[in-house]
């Protein structure tokens, strides 16, 4: 991986109901160790809405059942944006960028860490997290869900569905099909495979409640996830 490791940190592991206080000190924890021991890689990370996002675009649709799905977008960008920067206050002095707004705009990661939330309507955190990846130069990105791997098929509905390992960017577009919702929950925003598909980019699908797997790929050992590949 390049000097800036992208990573798209899901809402649904940040606020899975509420903060997960103790996962995010963990994470931090894990971060500044990381930044302590030198190693001169950087962190680049864009938060997800989670739960402040669906309770918020739920009570939407609850008092006006045609709001649009603009304004849907624009709940979950308002609420990307207060989870990033719960994030970004938590991890201090490690952070000294601005909060990320439009990721098309950053060259470069001044402290050890940038955090950034939603950019704009019809752009999921993983299609701005592809495009932050594009703005640095990177061609790695890891996507941390509640999920260990990417199967076959929703493990939920279908029995026979299977963990895979490594696939192609065609078959991953035939799992998630081609099209994106606010609110949406897939392992990988349909939207933004396809973006990173056309630029060449390698995807590693984790649990990202596993710190110290994510320890291990981080570090370039080996780890449970799937990685797309082009």
């Amino acid at each position: 991986m390049s000097n800036v490791v992208v990573i798209s940190l899901g809402g649904s592991i940040v606020v899975p109901n509420q903060v997960d206080v103790p996962f995010v000190r963990r994470f931090v924890e894990m971060i500044r160790a990381r930044a302590a021991a030198g190693n001169g890689t950087k962190l680049a990370i864009v938060v997800g809405g989670g739960a402040t996002a669906r309770t918020y675009q739920d009570a939407a649709r609850s008092l006006n059942p045609n709001v649009s799905e603009e304004e849907l977008d624009q709940i979950g960008i308002a609420a990307t944006r207060v989870n990033a920067r719960m994030l970004k206050a938590a991890l201090g002095d490690l952070c000294e960028d601005r909060l990320v707004t439009d990721p098309t705009s950053v060259r470069r990661v001044t402290g050890s860490v940038i955090v950034g939330g939603g950019w704009k309507p019809g752009f999921s955190t993983d299609n701005v997290t592809v495009h932050l990846a594009e703005s640095l130069d990177a061609r790695d990105m890891i996507n941390l869900s509640n999920i260990p791997q990417i199967f076959t098929a929703d493990p939920k509905t279908d029995p026979a569905a299977t963990p895979l390992t490594e696939v192609h960017w065609p078959e991953f577009l035939q799992i998630v099909g081609d099209e994106w919702v606010p609110g949406k929950n897939t392992p990988f925003d349909p939207v933004a495979a396809r973006k990173a598909s056309e630029i060449g980019m390698r995807v590693v699908v984790a649990d990202g409640r596993n710190l110290p797997n994510l320890q291990s790929l981080l570090d370039g050992e080996p780890f449970l996830g799937t990685t797309i590949i082009p």
